[in-house]
């Protein structure tokens, strides 16, 4: 006579990598949700008996905590405390037919354009009418919102396109229902995100459609902020400029990712661009929405690079003072058209080099919060801390950018925005007082 089984199954997603794999976790943790199917996300109660591990491929560290990861999940499975095992996202699409034979205790191993597999797993129907609908991981009062999957570009450090395939955007309609879902649950402001958020809608309009995107999401009643991730530099479609100019609810920030300055560094990159198309566009960004804050990435380390390459990128980051910068060290992926370079420096080596440059960013990071004080920011309230309420400009993005800390003898709700006097600055955050 068979066991019947008293317990329900419970699901735990553990996400790596990217905001964007977190929006696949949540897309994931919605169907699973619509078939009936207990699911968490990150839980840290350890009562489940299944696992989702979506992983990251995009480089070595990001590879090391995905693949530790799976193992400290599958050492659970031994020991009798989880059923399943499941493993999704970019380095399960990488590199499955090594990982099949190298961990064989994982259930499954899917692709990152596999859900409705997953889904088959549970015994699961992928249901399209849930189309935008998700279940949040963030605080309910911001979200991000994916317009696009995939990559078109061919820098020779990055394996996306590999891992994502080529750029397939989403339709407006279908972006617009999803904000306006988002909205109707809470949320007050979202994060556009993609691999490359430029070249939205060339494939399905057969034009750089951002701007009419931008028009139509800041037309939806109760969002109070869109923020801007991931742009890529070379054919910049300046228009972006004048619906943010336009628009109250669009947020004067934009995220463009630059990776270095130097004209050799830039054409091994194949980035499409030389340092003085750089300037010139910074420039021209700033011209047409002055006061904007603009963040990037750089890579240190890539093959080839030389002093004169660093002290270029120093030389570069003192010039046009950018607000935010964020740096990572070279990858040697293979399968890249970089991998054919010779990866000749330590790790040692470049991460000497990140911190260097990191250390001329720190010091404009530092003086540009002084310029802020004494002056007044609206400001949307993330979270409590010991005390103290944390929150964020129209500056400042989540996780990754400045926050402002606030002292209230006053309740400031989540997710409320408040009139903000700063008071203080540090090298990354900023503290004020509410202005009641």
């Amino acid at each position: 006579m068979k066991t019947r089984k008293l317990t329900r199954d419970k699901v735990n997603i553990i996400t790596l990598g990217c905001s964007k794999n977190l929006v696949d976790s949540e897309v994931l943790s919605g169907q699973l949700h619509a078939n009936g199917i207990n699911v968490m996300h990150e839980n840290t109660r350890l009562d489940h008996n299944i696992v989702v591990v979506n992983t990251c491929g995009f480089i070595d560290k990001a590879k090391e905590e995905s693949i530790d990861t799976i193992l400290q999940q599958v050492e659970l499975k031994r020991n009798g405390k989880l059923d399943k095992v499941y493993v999704t996202g970019c380095l399960s699409e990488r590199y499955r037919n090594d990982l099949l034979k190298e961990i064989p205790e994982v259930d499954a191993w899917f692709g990152t354009m596999e859900l409705p597999l997953i889904l088959k797993q549970f015994n699961a129907d992928y249901k399209q009418e849930l189309l935008g609908e998700r279940l949040l991981s963030t605080p309910r009062h911001y979200a991000y919102l994916k317009i696009s999957e995939g990559c078109n570009r061919t820098c020779s450090f990055c394996a996306i396109p590999l891992m994502r395939g080529g750029h397939i955007s989403r339709t407006i309609e279908d972006i617009v229902k999803e904000a306006k879902h988002l909205v109707s649950i809470g949320v007050k402001e979202i994060m556009l995100i993609a691999q490359e958020l430029t070249y939205y809608g060339l494939d399905l309009y057969k034009k750089r459609a951002l701007p009419d995107l931008l028009k139509y999401l800041s037309d939806v009643e109760g969002l109070h902020w869109i923020r801007l991730h991931y742009a890529y530099p070379s054919k910049f479609p300046m228009e972006i400029l004048d619906v943010m100019k336009e628009r109250d609810n669009i947020c004067n920030y934009l995220d463009m990712p630059l990776q270095h300055i130097s004209d050799n560094m830039l054409k091994a990159m194949k980035r499409q661009m030389t340092k003085q198309d750089i300037y010139d566009l910074v420039h021209a960004i700033r011209d047409k929405v002055p006061g904007i804050c603009m963040r990037t990435t750089l890579i240190a380390g890539f093959p080839g690079e030389t002093r004169d390459d660093v002290e270029d990128l120093k030389a570069f980051l003192e010039d046009v003072r950018l607000d935010r910068v964020g740096i990572f060290t070279y990858s040697h992926e293979e399968n890249t058209t970089a991998h054919v370079l010779a990866d000749t420096l330590t790790s040692e080596e470049k991460e000497a080099r990140a911190q260097e440059i990191m250390e001329v960013q720190q010091e404009i990071s530092y003086e540009k919060n002084q310029e802020r004080i004494g002056k007044e920011y609206k400001v949307i309230i993330d979270k409590k801390e010991a005390g103290k309420y944390l929150g964020r400009t129209e500056f400042d993005s989540v996780e990754v950018d400045n926050e402002v800390i606030i002292q209230s003898e006053h309740e400031l709700p989540i997710g409320d925005f408040v009139n903000v006097r700063i008071t203080k600055a540090y090298d990354y955050d900023l503290e004020g007082e509410v202005i009641l």
